[in-house]
């Protein structure tokens, strides 16, 4: 940590993302009936994956594991913002209370979905550490633990923690931005969709909605950061005693249909 603190060009580099985005600001496209928005953290995300190494080679490795190890720093910073916006609403986010905890299950979708698309591509046990979660830092925690990193499931959920560190808060914010252009769900609820234990994540969709709902963007702000909490509370219980069992269960009945006989040892 002291490392990366200390490492002033990721410092600078930062800072010309934060400046050149909000230079940019918030762009808004009408799309049907609803609008597209599109957020500075969606510019900084972007360029900023053209920097790396395998691009633009503007910061190398050493660089981006500084830079991966204050992320949890800021996102404290932001987190304690966020708990500002909750205080105030709690009667209004207690009254959604059972939706709030049920949502959880939810996650479930993504082993359901997730894991025979993992299979039909070519991937084996990796699929279960890849679709088990969204696999963020407590499942990638969990499956280490279980498994070991250096194992199939570590590889498959590092493989998704890292393209979700990448490409994710780009996904929630785009998508959260085409679910309201639908008009189906409700804003609030879309806030809810949002807490999948991931506060960036959560902060792109959060954003996106308030600016096409100003008159909503606090409700929405608190629902999407309560939710994101609760996840972050039970969301490593469900993955441990519900998701990786019947991640476990459906891969084994995938492989006996795929291959005729018991998955390998």
């Amino acid at each position: 940590m002291m490392e990366a603190i200390k490492n002033v060009k990721v410092h600078l580099l930062v800072l010309a993302l934060v400046v050149g985005s909000e230079f940019i600001g918030i762009l808004g496209f009408n799309v049907g009936p609803g609008k597209l928005v599109l957020l500075p953290m969606l510019y900084a995300v972007f360029i900023g994956t053209f920097l790396g190494p395998k691009f633009l080679k503007v910061v190398n490795d050493k660089d981006m594991l500084n830079a991966s190890s204050l992320v949890s720093l800021t996102l404290m910073l932001l987190m304690a913002r966020y708990g500002t916006l909750v205080g105030p609403k709690f009667f209004e986010i207690l009254k959604a209370g059972p939706a709030l905890i049920l949502q959880e299950f939810g996650n479930i979708g993504t082993l359901l979905i997730g894991i025979p698309l993992a299979m039909f591509i070519g991937l084996k046990r990796e699929s279960i550490g890849a679709a088990h979660s969204i696999a963020r830092e407590p499942n990638v925690a969990l499956i280490g633990e279980v498994y070991g990193l250096d194992s199939a499931e570590g590889r498959g959920v590092m493989g998704v923690y890292i393209c979700g560190t990448v490409f994710g808060t780009i996904f929630f914010g785009l998508t959260a931005s085409f679910l309201s252009i639908l008009g189906i769900f409700h804003p609030y609820a879309l806030a809810m969709a949002s807490g999948v234990g991931s506060a960036s994540m959560m902060t792109a969709t959060v954003g996106s909605l308030s600016a096409i709902y100003p008159d909503m963007a606090e409700n929405i702000q608190a629902f999407g950061v309560a939710s994101n909490t609760l996840s972050g509370l039970d969301g490593v219980y469900m993955s441990m005693l519900i998701a990786l069992p019947m991640s476990n269960k459906l891969y084994s009945l995938l492989y006996r249909l795929k291959f005729g006989k018991t998955q390998e040892a």
